[in-house]
């Protein structure tokens, strides 16, 4: 009679005190710089990243470092001089921020570029709900069509308009003012925004749109009480991507505005530098004075850029 050799039993596997499997040693191995999860990315990822960010900040921090250096410093040794050596962080000075301030009118230039860029942004996000509303709630010959030529638009550079949309504004005496540069950059922008606003507002539950026109609510009703306060995130996307792109703008404020009275901060540190390049340390520091309104603007309304530019991307 033959005896029987039981099997040994596999060992069981570890478990920690919440009854999960604990991975083995192999199982860790998988989380090298080869794993593609990246949340476990290895030491490849994070050299390749901050060389990445190092390259990215080095020419802002560069042009910080030279916005409190002395002229004569400036043109004679490299920005990096002044964080070794002996006289490492000496002689910096807040003289540029004071002569850019005053030699450039930053205050006035301020209110203009906010004159400019607030209804720029308003406007346009009015004009694109509506547009978005109707895009995606209501039923109409050729709305397909109408959105694809919409949306094309965006591939379509701006300056290419600034011949014509100059004689017209010549025509109608507005050429040097606010409405000139406020029309530009409504026009400019409303493909972007109808883009947007219409692919968030797919998302939004189509029971509460059907329970609205049950009870006898209109189109305008349903909007305004509905859509427009669920597609908060996604205005507010594109109140961002607009008031920086108008604050920064200079091509479209030098072509319908130019130097003077009305003349936002991206033309006003312009005049900061001479015909012969001298006075950049001003225009260094003014640029970064330029930069405090946008900054505080994102920095403020970043949540809401997060969700309105990923809303859609993930259903269920």
């Amino acid at each position: 009679m033959t005896a029987v050799v039981p099997t040994p039993a596999k060992p069981a596997r570890r478990r920690n005190e919440k009854g999960e499997a604990v991975q083995g040693r192999r199982a860790r191995k998988s989380a090298t710089h080869f794993d593609p999860n990246p949340a476990r990315a290895g030491w490849f990822a994070r050299i390749v990243l901050t060389v990445l960010c190092l390259l990215w900040l080095t020419p802002i921090l560069g042009t910080l470092i030279t916005s409190f250096r002395p002229l004569r410093d400036a043109e004679n040794t490299g920005w990096w001089t002044a964080l070794v050596g002996e006289n490492a962080f000496q002689g910096f000075t807040f003289d540029n921020y004071k002569e850019a301030w005053n030699g450039a009118d930053m205050a006035g230039a301020f209110v203009n570029s906010l004159a400019i860029a607030l209804p720029a942004t308003v406007i346009p996000i009015l004009i694109a709900a509506f547009a978005a509303y109707a895009f995606t709630f209501m039923r109409f010959p050729g709305r397909d069509a109408l959105f694809l030529v919409i949306v094309s638009l965006l591939v379509i550079p701006n300056f290419v308009a600034f011949v014509p949309l100059l004689r017209i504004y010549g025509d109608l005496g507005i050429n040097g003012t606010f409405p000139a540069v406020w029309l530009a950059h409504i026009g400019f922008g409303m493909s972007l925004a109808v883009y947007i606003l219409r692919s968030y507002m797919v998302t939004l539950p189509g029971t509460v749109i059907e329970s609205a026109k049950i009870d006898g609510a209109s189109h305008f009703q349903t909007f305004w009480r509905l859509v427009l306060p669920m597609s908060m995130p996604a205005l507010a996307s594109f109140a961002i991507l607009q008031f920086l792109w108008v604050w920064n703008d200079l091509l479209v404020a030098l072509v319908f505005i130019g130097p003077g009275e009305n003349e936002p901060v991206t033309v006003s540190l312009t005049s900061l530098r001479g015909q012969l390049g001298q006075g950049w340390n001003l225009t260094t520091a003014g640029g970064f004075i330029t930069m405090v309104l946008p900054i505080f603007v994102f920095l403020t309304m970043q949540r809401f850029f997060v969700r309105g530019l990923t809303a859609g991307a993930v259903k269920g």
